[in-house]
């Protein structure tokens, strides 16, 4: 009877022994003496990642990436990232280092380069609005993904966004810590922005200008930051409601927050020269010198990054202050 209860225990150890022994590695010593060492748990190696065109299967930590958005361009380059292919026509100035020699010109925001794509065979790719009319045929290629801005939760979708790169290339500590940084910046700024002064966003393109308002593209000025508006009635379409300088002279803005299209596209306007006239001169915001000239690389080109969104802030903060 003792054999038996003593063959019972051996049994047992020998199969909680193997049990240990699936997490550790054998490795023999100089001596010959077997030494354990653990190994680390394995993690996933692709996810599901839901967006607004579909639901998609991403590899973690996909070698080969391509980028159709400079947004996440800018997010990826924070978070030691590096890229295979972007379009590298009127990439951000801050961002010129992905226009050097060694990255793929992958055709144009609009118009990808299929061929190049094709023959390139990347592990990812990630798109934005610009491209989202070849997200199909892009998906033939390869796993792609759509991260544009949620004009509604600006805040929320680029927290959304740069959580999910974190994710997908195993930089969660960092991308978080960026977050963070970011929505403490906004809660500085919030308290700062005089609750008396009212604000104007306008963009120029070849003399013409059109107002923004919350819940549009640079509604972050609004919708996060606090900046109350001199009119909340301005239609929230992606191009701006088209307003005259008669607009600008009966709004009589506090604060006005303006984006050049021009420094972007090229043409022979400028915003400064624009609404260098009686009209908007006449305003307090003209009169007082509280016109605030965005820089179009953040605003326009690349909004949504790490590195965008917090100078973006900055650009208000210097406004107010």
């Amino acid at each position: 009877m003792k054999k038996f209860i003593l063959l019972g225990f051996a049994l047992i150890a020998a199969i909680m022994l193997v049990a240990c022994q699936e997490d550790t590695v054998e490795e023999v010593t100089d001596n010959g003496t077997p030494e354990i060492e653990e190994v680390e748990n394995v993690g996933p190696t692709e996810i599901d990642v839901e967006h607004e065109l579909g639901t998609t299967t991403v590899p973690v930590n996909p070698e080969t990436v391509v980028v159709f958005d400079f947004g996440t361009l800018d997010t990826l380059n924070n978070l030691g990232i590096d890229v295979a292919a972007l379009p590298t026509g009127n990439v951000p100035s801050y961002l010129e280092e992905f226009t050097a020699e060694g990255y793929v010109n992958a055709g144009t925001l609009f118009e990808p380069d299929f061929e190049v794509l094709a023959n390139l065979n990347p592990d990812l790719i990630i798109i934005s609005g610009r491209t989202q009319e070849a997200y199909a045929d892009l998906a033939e290629l390869a796993p792609t993904i759509y991260v544009g801005m949620d004009n509604t939760d600006y805040l929320g979708s680029f927290e959304k966004n740069v959580t999910l790169m974190g994710e997908i290339f195993s930089k969660q500590t960092e991308a978080k810590e960026a977050v963070e940084a970011i929505k403490n910046e906004v809660d500085a700024v919030k308290s700062m922005v005089p609750s008396d002064k009212r604000g104007l966003i306008i963009l120029t393109s070849d003399g013409s200008v059109n107002a923004y308002g919350p819940g549009s593209r640079f509604g972050l000025i609004h919708d996060v930051l606090g900046v109350t508006p001199v009119d909340e009635t301005i239609e929230a379409v992606n191009h701006g409601q088209n307003i005259s300088f008669e607009y600008i002279a009966e709004k009589n803005p506090d604060l006005m927050y303006v984006l050049d299209r021009n420094a972007v596209t090229g043409g022979d306007y400028t915003a400064q020269t624009t609404l260098d006239n009686d009209l908007v001169n006449s305003t307090t915001a003209g009169s007082e010198g509280n016109i605030t000239y965005l820089t179009p690389d953040y605003w326009y080109l690349s909004s949504g990054g790490i590195t965008s969104v917090t100078e973006m802030i900055s650009e208000v903060k210097q406004s107010v202050q």
